[in-house]
């Protein structure tokens, strides 16, 4: 069994963590998926076709693919675990106080696959098998959530990271998102693959409530470097005290911070910049060209981090901590409104299984066409349905084994 750990985005990916649509996706209606982060319902079933797809395209690069249906089933198997989780999703914040023990009394009796399916696609007052007492349930209707999806669970890049040795389970920044983590933290907590090895969870609770931090802006380029992007979603609270945290470890020496637009076009770092080759980079030149850059690095008094506003482009200051005269950039393909609409289809957000070898939608033809001619394999698969949820590969996979560069 490999050690955990991620140590650069573009060696070879040994293992990495996915979430098939499901039940999640079928939830979103034309009613509710804004508020649920997507700007439209997808076709559920040719969205997991895809999904297989995608991780057929991993699995014959070598890849171990865990899916998240069923670690999380495994997980809450275990009766520590599902009481652990429930105690997290099922609580008085999350459905009231005067259902809390009507619905522990149910799911803590159900199967374990079943479980686990309700806690990432949701529960329906029409599915519960007892007619609630309470007044909270007594005013639900049949249509009502009684605990919500989360088809963001999807993208599982974001609800957690791992850094070097160690992994954050974030804080994400939207309602709708949060309940992700938990999920995801029962099964780093209690799975046998996860539970059995040596790791170090970086983030404590109780980090500062103004902070939130997601995995598509964070990035471990090798070198004990760490990308982190600051956008819409990731802000500089986190990023100061997760490097704090990765400082301790002594695996990370530097932080590289980058100052996004707070845009829905560029939610996280990944959907304008990711890694290719060991010295070659995909860009959204529109944005990557006009980020503000920050290099964190530790002193000698406790907690306090040195911070210098860079003055150097973005692109030159990765180059320089990976020890490269330069990075070779391929722009999103097309004209402005091509590589816009490209942008918009996660062109930029390929994932690397090594070193130039990179899985990325098949409809972003230009900027495909553009990778391999500058050398790049690319593993084209479709994404018709699933880019319309606006996350790529590099979304659609949490690494948590990937080689040193």
């Amino acid at each position: 069994m490999m050690s955990l750990g991620v140590h650069s985005e573009v060696a070879r990916l040994r293992e990495v963590l996915v979430h098939r649509p499901g039940l999640n996706l079928h939830r979103l209606t034309p009613r509710n998926c804004n508020g649920l982060l997507f700007d439209d319902v997808l076709w559920v079933e040719r969205a997991g076709r895809e999904h297989d797809t995608f991780v057929e395209a991993l699995r014959d690069r070598g890849v171990l693919v865990h899916s998240l249906d069923g670690l999380l089933s495994a997980t809450v198997a275990l009766p520590e675990a599902r009481r652990w989780l429930l105690d997290r999703r099922v609580n008085a914040s999350a459905v009231g106080q005067d259902m809390v023990d009507e619905l522990r009394g149910w799911l803590e009796e159900i199967p374990a696959g079943q479980l686990a399916t309700y806690l990432v696609g949701g529960i329906l007052v029409a599915e519960m098998p007892f007619k609630p007492r309470s007044l909270t349930g007594q005013t639900l209707m049949p249509e009502d959530f009684v605990l919500p999806p989360l088809p963001n669970q999807l993208f599982t890049r974001d609800s957690s990271c791992w850094i070097y040795g160690g992994v954050t389970v974030n804080a994400m920044y939207w309602p709708a998102r949060q309940p992700e983590a938990a999920n995801v933290e029962a099964v780093y907590r209690f799975h046998p693959r996860f539970r059995e090895a040596s790791f170090t969870f970086l983030l404590p609770d109780g980090i500062d409530p103004i902070s939130s931090l997601e995995g598509g802006d964070v990035m471990p380029i090798g070198g004990g470097v760490v990308l982190i992007g600051m956008g819409e979603r990731t802000t500089p609270q986190a990023v100061e005290a997760l490097a704090r945290r990765l400082f301790t470890t002594k695996e990370v020496t530097r932080v590289i911070a980058a100052l996004m637009p707070r845009k829905r076009n560029y939610v996280h770092l990944d959907t304008i910049f990711t890694f290719c080759d060991r010295d070659l980079v995909t860009i959204y030149p529109q944005v990557v060209e006009l980020l503000h850059t920050f290099s964190l690095r530790p002193t000698n008094a406790e907690g306090v981090l040195d911070v210098t506003k860079e003055t150097r482009p973005f692109l030159s200051v990765v180059a320089e901590a990976l020890g490269l005269n330069a990075l070779r950039t391929v722009a999103t393909g097309g004209d402005n409104s091509a590589a816009e609409r490209e942008q918009w289809d996660a062109a930029n957000n390929v994932v690397a299984v090594e070193p130039g070898v990179v899985i990325a939608y098949e409809r972003n033809v230009y900027t495909n066409t553009m990778l391999r001619r500058a050398g790049v394999e690319v593993i084209a698969v479709d994404g018709a349905e699933l880019s319309r949820g606006r996350g790529g590969a590099h979304c659609m996979t949490c690494p948590i084994v990937r080689d040193p560069i």
